[in-house]
């Protein structure tokens, strides 16, 4: 994971506001209960004669020296334009109190809204406040709106999720995300291991370093703890009650994202009042994202608070519900500069411009009519499929994407259309429906949704994978009998996608799916039935004269990026090793994220960070993931360094987590400690 802004032909610099902006670096908002959270403000110079709303960001991620030089381009941006900008470190992050227990916790929820009582306490604020945030601001901005503070008026939510069981880093279809639930896990692991700035909380820094060493535990253990959806994973999932959200809401992400489907929840849930925005991006915010087009997404937002917070008429609510791009069809790459599309709008979701459409399996082929006899079609266990299925939140790295499916499917077995007499846009979730069997009682399905080139060539446009025994409920799993037939679907990620005449559509089906599904305990072998209730939903949408109107977006601006020296640059490398003597297959994903130094406060940060999933042929139970980190964070001649190792296998009954961490002061070691599990697997 990468904080820093890319300097692009393509993005305005604006240094000429309408306010005169100051920075406040340091200012203490004190909680109910004694403590403090770490806080840096930007403001109008007059604010205090000329109040105005707050824009609040509230993160874990460390305000003086990790976010430092994305909050630069867009916290003095809103204050230039008459806001307050403010970044709070949450509880036991940055130079904020205490220790960072685990992710969402209502201590984190109970704080925002102190420090929301203090924003409309101060005499620059008019008391009107909004949040913005992406992934952990995206999500607890939903979780802090849905505690209905009086002087929260609306919220920016990007790359978020309204469902941290189903849809975030830790489980997707009731399956273990073997992709992302230790690495995710272990960079939060070393995260916290940071350390206060001695130059803001003077000596005390070490007492609270030591202690957050012994005292934050690693997330994983918990994560793994809860393998079904209880109430550990219904905490924080705004989802369990959307009408607890009773202001409007304007949630964004992008296609390459991992969060893209909430978005269309969100708008078929929240007020009516809610946008939602899509676009080409990864996870990141879209005046910087990648690939291209990116937008000017602060114009946007600051359209959006004008609306909200200022009670300004901005037009912006006479425009679509949803704007979202339809992306061409691309050959498959890892990564993309940009990705050639138009916008549409859509009134509302579901829209009444999308409809679906139904492609039955059978004889190996695709076919819009139902087949009028069915045969069963054996699906088996190749353990090492998946490796080419790219990572599943992308940051915009090199080599974050999917390579070309053909890579993949000749380990599963892959439904074929013929070729598309004319061309069709998809919008929404395609849906798998299934009548299938299974030889073992614990039991997975991944699916594969593709683009065929009239050359050959295969790209992923969507995803999704079922743990089966969860086929009724996530909360309430059920084992399979062996060879009884069960009907099934499962939803795929949402898609904006043309798929031009002449191409074809690819369907793989497969058991495994690693690294990104934990595989079942035992090697297991699919029948899936073909027939009436065998068959692909694709969501085809109908395009509308009024699209033409949509997207007129201004180019990207922002205030001008901090001033940083590069001591390291970025180094990104993935690959797949096969050795065909053990049978072994490795993924290896290596990124050394550079060292920068901030003169503006003299720190210096560095972090490396190298993953591994490997799994040999035709055993499940050799599935194992390592993540190990080394973060480095110094000023002058003072420097500290944190080196973790964390790693993730299985048998049949049960997990196993190692989570080693170990401190330097300088080159002194002054603190090492192994934290050990092993939790029973449940249904997984």
């Amino acid at each position: 994971m990468v904080f820093n802004i890319k300097d692009s032909g393509r993005r305005r610099i604006k240094t000429d506001f309408p306010r005169e902006v100051k920075k406040i670096e340091h200012v203490w908002i004190p909680m109910s209960d004694g403590a403090k959270l770490s806080a840096c403000i930007w403001l109008p110079v007059d604010a205090e004669e000329n109040p105005v709303p707050a824009i609040l960001e509230y993160l874990p991620y460390r305000k003086n020296d990790f976010t430092a030089i994305r909050d630069s381009v867009r916290h003095p941006y809103f204050a230039g334009h008459g806001y307050a900008g403010i970044r709070v470190d949450i509880r036991g992050a940055g130079d904020s109190d205490g220790i960072l227990l685990d992710e969402y916790l209502k201590q984190e929820q109970d704080d925002a809204l102190d420090v929301l009582s203090w924003l409309a306490e101060q005499p620059w604020c008019t008391g009107a406040i909004g949040m913005i945030g992406k992934s952990w601001g995206g999500f607890n901005g939903l979780q802090v709106a849905a505690r209905n503070h009086p002087a929260l008026k609306t919220i920016i939510t990007l790359c978020s999720t309204d469902d941290r069981y189903a849809d975030d880093v830790h489980y997707r279809g009731g399956n273990i995300l073997a992709s992302d639930m230790v690495w995710w896990a272990s960079t939060m692991f070393a995260y916290n291991a940071r350390p206060q700035d001695p130059a803001v909380v003077g000596e005390r820094w070490k007492e609270n370093w030591l202690d957050r060493l012994e005292n934050t535990p690693p997330f994983v253990e918990e994560w793994v703890r809860h393998q079904r959806r209880d109430d550990y994973w219904k905490h924080g999932s705004i989802c369990e009650n959307y009408d607890d959200i009773q202001i409007p809401v304007f949630a964004v992400s992008g296609w390459q994202d991992g969060y893209t489907d909430s978005v269309f929840r969100l708008l078929e849930h929240l007020p009516k009042e809610s946008k939602g925005l899509i676009g080409p991006w990864a996870h990141e915010y879209p005046e910087v994202a990648t690939p291209e087009p990116a937008i000017g997404f602060l114009q946007e937002a600051l359209r959006w608070y004008d609306q909200w917070l200022k009670g300004i008429d901005t037009g912006i609510m006479d425009e679509p519900k949803l704007i979202s791009y339809i992306q061409n069809s691309e050959k498959p790459a890892v990564s993309y500069d940009e990705r050639p599309g138009k916008w549409v709008g859509d009134p509302s979701w579901p829209s009444p411009y999308v409809k679906s459409q139904n492609w039955w399996l059978q004889d190996g082929q695709l076919q819009t009519d139902p087949p009028e006899t069915g045969e069963e079609v054996l699906i088996p266990s190749v353990q090492e499929h998946g490796f080419y299925s790219g990572v599943f939140c992308p940051f915009g790295q090199p080599g974050d994407l999917p390579a070309d499916q053909r890579l993949e499917n000749g380990k599963a077995v892959v439904f074929t259309s013929k070729p598309l007499k004319e061309k069709i846009e998809l919008l929404g979730h395609p849906v798998f429906h299934a009548e299938l069997s299974a030889n073992q009682e614990d039991a997975l399905i991944a699916v594969r949704l593709m683009d065929k080139a009239p050359t050959g060539e295969s790209t992923l446009i969507s995803w999704g994978m079922l743990n089966l025994t969860h086929r009724n409920s996530h909360e309430h799993p059920e084992k399979l009998v062996p060879g009884k037939k069960y009907q099934i679907q499962v939803k795929l990620d949402s898609l904006g996608q043309e798929i031009p005449e002449g191409h074809r559509l690819e369907v793989a089906l497969s058991p495994t799916y690693w690294p990104a599904a934990w595989p079942s305990p035992k090697s297991v072998d699919l029948t899936i039935s073909m027939g009436e209730h065998t068959f692909m939903e694709l969501p085809v949408r109908t395009p509308q004269a009024e699209d033409e109107k949509c997207g007129k977006f201004e180019i990207p601006e922002t205030a001008q990026v901090m001033e940083r020296e590069i001591i390291r640059k970025e180094e990104r490398t993935r690959e797949v090793i096969h050795n065909p003597i053990t049978g072994v297959w490795t993924l290896a994903d290596f990124s050394d994220e550079g060292e920068r130094r901030l003169p503006s406060n003299g720190i210096q940060y560095g972090s490396k960070n190298k993953n591994t999933w490997t799994i040999k042929e035709n055993d499940p139970l050799s599935a194992r993931t390592k993540s190990e980190w080394e973060l480095t964070l110094a000023r002058e001649d003072w420097s500290v360094r944190l080196e973790t190792d964390s790693e993730m296998w299985s048998d049949e009954t049960k997990f196993y987590l190692v989570n080693t961490l170990t401190a330097y002061e300088g080159e002194k070691k002054v603190f090492h400690k192994t934290w050990k599990a092993d939790i029973d697997r449940d249904h997984v």
